[in-house]
């Protein structure tokens, strides 16, 4: 049986060279990074050159990024720092938002009676600037805006200068949710002012369970949880040493490729929409998935004129690995809540398929899937 992988936005596969070098760490770097001695030291130092290598990459300094246990962390970590040290009273956020960002907003709601506002989206999932604009304008409280440079679900890629100008303009703090644009997008923090990001290695293939936060120099950052003085007082636990070198290697080996791989991964992606299109009468595409210059190169989100709760699960007994939606939703039969943010109930029956596609993507495998999928549908 084949066994195909189009589930990346999800989680890649790790890297061999990045297994390498986690092998390497774990088998020669055994000291905890806050003891003393020299064990402690050396530990020490790999955590603190893998910071400066990620900080370069994003063109800012090493003390501005916090190691976490990932993304859902960092974003949690971020949103708790805005509202109860930094005093945002109003969060204008949107609903296609990750739960990573959507429920500890709720919950901050509850706990610290903050003001929610979410901007409207067109029947593409499209953030509204005019609306954004609006409700800036609106209040005269610290507002933090929190939306996602590329939606995780059907790609769409937010116009980041703009709502950096905008923020800036009404003095807002900026938080973007980057996990699925870090290692996969160019991402300068001077050119596009951006307060607070987060970022997840196994996103561009690295090891699960390590992320990082960015906080911009100035703000200062208090833990979620305590124990411990490590990350500079921001987070206590002691540091993954072994993932963090892992990301570190995976997001240099992410960056250096980044031309080649998305250049490949893009022609895939057209390829695959280009057969869609001519096997399946009224097959559409959520968000704008399809168009190629507005969305992300690895993922697409299908809608079949069909209604078919099964396929996805005849798609995995059939060796293919996809995704109905959010992945971190695994199992859950609620749907995808970003697809029902703006779809009609008319298309929201239909059943979607989110693939998504790697560096390890093949041609010959898009094939299969459009064979199995002309089978099943």
């Amino acid at each position: 049986m084949n066994r195909i992988y189009l589930d990346n936005a999800a989680t890649t596969s790790v890297d061999t060279q990045v297994i390498d070098v986690v092998c390497t760490s774990m088998l020669e770097n055994n000291g905890n990074p806050s003891s003393t001695h020299q064990f402690g030291r050396t530990a020490k130092a790999s955590v603190e050159t893998a910071r400066k290598n990620i900080a370069k990459h994003l063109n800012v300094t090493a003390s501005e990024l916090v190691f976490t246990a990932g993304g859902t962390e960092a974003d949690n970590l971020i949103l708790h720092n805005a509202v109860v040290h930094l005093g945002a009273k109003t969060v204008i956020t949107s609903l296609v938002e990750h739960h990573a960002v959507l429920h500890p907003l709720a919950h901050l709601k509850k706990t610290h009676n903050i003001t929610i506002e979410y901007v409207a989206v067109d029947d593409r999932g499209v953030v509204d600037l005019i609306d954004l604009e609006r409700l800036l304008s609106q209040t005269s409280q610290q507002t933090l805006v929190s939306l996602m440079q590329v939606n995780n679900e059907v790609g769409n890629l937010l116009p980041m200068a703009a709502v950096a100008a905008l923020c800036k303009q009404y003095k807002a703090l900026f938080h973007s949710d980057t996990v699925q644009a870090v290692g996969h997008f160019p991402v300068d923090l001077q050119a596009i002012p951006v307060d607070f990001i987060t970022a997840s290695a196994h996103k561009f293939h690295g090891p699960k369970g390590v992320g990082f936060a960015y906080f911009k120099k100035g703000f200062g950052v208090q833990p979620l949880f305590y124990g411990g003085a490590q990350e500079n007082g921001a987070r206590s636990s002691t540091e993954n040493v072994h993932a963090i070198v892992g990301m570190e290697k995976a997001l240099d080996i992410a960056i250096e490729n980044l031309e080649k791989d998305t250049e490949a991964i893009g022609a895939l992606k057209k390829y695959f929409i280009e057969q869609l299109e001519a096997k399946f009468l009224g097959v559409a595409f959520n968000g704008l998935s399809a168009a190629l210059e507005k969305s992300s190169y690895t993922i697409l989100s299908v809608r079949f004129p069909v209604v078919d709760d099964m396929l996805l699960f005849r798609l995995d007994m059939a060796g293919i690995a996809v995704s109905g939606g959010s992945a971190c939703q695994s199992g859950s039969n609620k749907g995808s809540h970003v697809l029902q943010a703006f779809l009609s109930e008319a298309d929201a029956v239909h059943t979607s398929v989110r693939f998504s596609f790697s560096k390890y993507t093949t041609k010959e495998e898009l094939d299969v899937v459009l064979g199995k999928l002309q089978e099943l549908l």
